[in-house]
This record gives C-alpha cells, sequence and structure tokens, in this order.
C-alpha cells in the first residue's frame, strides 16, 4: 500500500514551551524521556537545567482542570473569537471552555477553593472534609478532576 503515516515524535525531538525559556526538552536522565505521546499538552516540572539547551526533569503530565484549580495566578474568563477562553498566568495558559457557565462555574470554584485554603492557613486545626463547604468543595474537585 500507499501513504504516509504519522508517526509519534522520537524523544529527543518532543519539546515544549515555557513562558521565560521558550522551548526546553525532557532530560534524557527523566523517567518520562522515552514516553513519545502525552495526553494533555502540559507539563509540570521540578527542575530546569541549561547544557546544550533548556532541559526540564522531575516532570509530569497534567490535565486542563488540575492545572486551572491548582496553579498559580489568578483566573480569567474571556470571549474571543465565538469562545469562553479560561486563562492563567496573564493569558500565557489558555483553554476554551465547552460554554460561558461551564467557565464560570470553574473560575468560582477556584475562587471557593483558594478561599477555603485560606480558611486553612488562618485554622490549621479545621477539618476540611468535616465541615460542610470543605467537604462539598473537595468533593466536586475531585468529581470533576476524575471524570474530566
Amino acid at each position: 500500500s500507499t501513504g504516509a503515516v504519522k508517526m509519534q515524535p522520537r524523544a529527543e525531538e518532543l519539546k515544549f514551551v515555557t513562558k521565560n525559556d521558550g522551548y526546553v526538552h525532557i532530560h534524557p536522565s527523566s523517567v518520562n524521556y522515552q514516553t513519545r505521546h502525552f495526553e494533555s499538552p502540559y507539563l509540570v516540572y521540578h527542575e530546569k537545567i541549561k547544557t546544550s539547551r533548556v532541559f526540564i526533569r522531575d516532570c509530569s503530565m497534567v490535565s486542563v482542570y488540575p492545572l486551572v484549580l491548582l496553579g498559580g495566578g489568578q483566573v480569567h474568563v474571556q470571549l474571543l473569537k465565538g469562545d469562553f477562553v479560561i486563562s492563567l498566568d496573564d493569558g500565557w495558559i489558555r483553554f476554551v471552555a465547552a460554554s460561558h457557565q461551564v467557565a464560570e462555574l470553574v473560575k468560582e470554584l477556584r475562587c471557593e477553593l483558594d478561599q477555603l485554603l485560606q480558611d486553612k492557613i488562618k485554622n490549621p486545626s479545621m477539618d476540611l472534609c468535616m465541615c460542610p463547604r470543605g467537604s462539598r468543595i473537595i468533593g466536586m474537585i475531585v468529581k470533576l478532576v476524575t471524570t474530566q
């Protein structure tokens, strides 16, 4: 037969983009170095080093909702070209939401989680699973993350 078959990139060809460094590669000593496909295009990493090029180590793939709910910075929702976009880190990271309602609910859940964590910091003895508000927020996050 004839035709082209799309091949997954080789490990050394796979690259990601960071806000400050541009393209980065997974370090050959990383356990994810031989991974040729990630379900999500987003990785979190612990260490970044520069030798012949910029490498990341200790990285893990992260899905959209955990990134939105637990990532740094403020969450913003805006309408762009007919799509409702959830953005983080001053627009550096963007996701298209299924609807305006979904975008606003995710933003509100993030605000509730941030407030819950602030309450826990002020009162370390507070049991988040035993208080009704905390258990509802945590339950919703678990359901969202496990069913996405």
